[in-house]
């Protein structure tokens, strides 16, 4: 694997190393809420903002987003082990030139790295780090003891919730997790809301909690609405964005994504996120 990384560094040469992707990792206190229909809608929506997107499914043995774009991968990130493969040889082509990592099986082999694995998973994502404005990482449910290594390494956070009590209270649990352990910007979207009065409600109330309980401030960035062209959209495996664009739940992804893309304009990024991962997997 060192000579294969070595060689993939050579294709990079000349390229602008102050180039860095900025890393997102979508989250969410329990599983069906919708999560990684969310995170494959808005890296499409970023897309037709005109960005370079790669869109990293880390939810491994439960990942869908294969599933959800209506394709059969040929290979997972496991592969990349397994086959000795680079990682442009395990991205997939999506629809808007959306780039995509299918999940696979076999979390063990992601997670519990030997040293020399470590560095050349940190090497593969390098080179992406120089090609892609947005890298997305669609992580699974709850959080792990590995997971969390991706999820402070990022430089956004996106939790993802629903207006039911439950998912409330495991999206806070999510939170509070999250921000003892490392203070990281984290943007909130509610999910399957009823109204527009039901998704403003659920959302101030979640960041009125975090900010009295935890004295952090979390971003709101919209609520997309309980549609039916979303579960159309799903069944027909199609991302609802691109099957139904003028419903209520695809202009509510486009307005979320714009108001992402404005906050982020104001504030510049220097983005450590390959220093913080090594650090955070080296130390587990």
């Amino acid at each position: 694997m060192s000579d294969q990384a070595a060689r993939l560094r050579q294709k990079i040469t000349g390229l602008n190393s102050q180039y860095h992707a900025k890393t997102i990792a979508i989250v969410s206190g329990k599983g069906g809420v919708g999560k990684s229909n969310i995170a494959l809608n808005f890296s499409l929506a970023l897309a037709n903002e005109g960005k370079k997107v790669l869109l990293f499914d880390l939810d491994i043995g439960m990942g869908n987003i294969d599933i959800l774009l209506g394709k059969s991968s040929r290979y997972s990130i496991i592969n990349m082990f397994e086959n000795n493969l680079s990682i442009y040889d395990i991205i997939e082509s999506g629809p808007n030139s959306l780039s995509y990592i299918a999940g696979g099986s076999g979390q063990d082999h992601i997670f519990y790295l030997d040293e020399e694995r470590v560095n050349f998973f940190i090497e593969q994502l390098e080179l992406l780090l120089t090609k892609y404005d947005y890298i997305i990482f669609d992580m699974g449910a709850g959080v792990t003891r590995e997971t969390i290594h991706y999820i402070l390494a990022v430089d956004e956070c996106m939790l993802v919730t629903t207006p039911e009590p439950t998912s409330m209270t495991d999206a806070y649990s999510m939170v509070k997790h999250i921000l003892l352990q490392h203070p990281v910007d984290i943007h909130l979207i509610i999910n399957r809301s009823r109204n527009e009065k039901q998704g403003i409600d659920t959302m101030n109330r979640m960041v009125l909690t975090v900010k009295r309980f935890l004295k952090h401030d979390i971003r709101p960035l919209g609520t997309i609405p309980d549609d039916s062209a979303v579960v159309e959209a799903v069944i027909a495996q199609h991302p609802f964005i691109l099957h139904k664009p003028k419903s209520k739940a695809s202009v509510a992804m486009e307005q979320i994504t714009k108001q992402f893309l404005g906050e982020l304009s104001k504030k510049k990024i220097n983005s450590g996120f390959l220093n913080r991962l090594k650090r955070l997997i080296t130390e587990r």
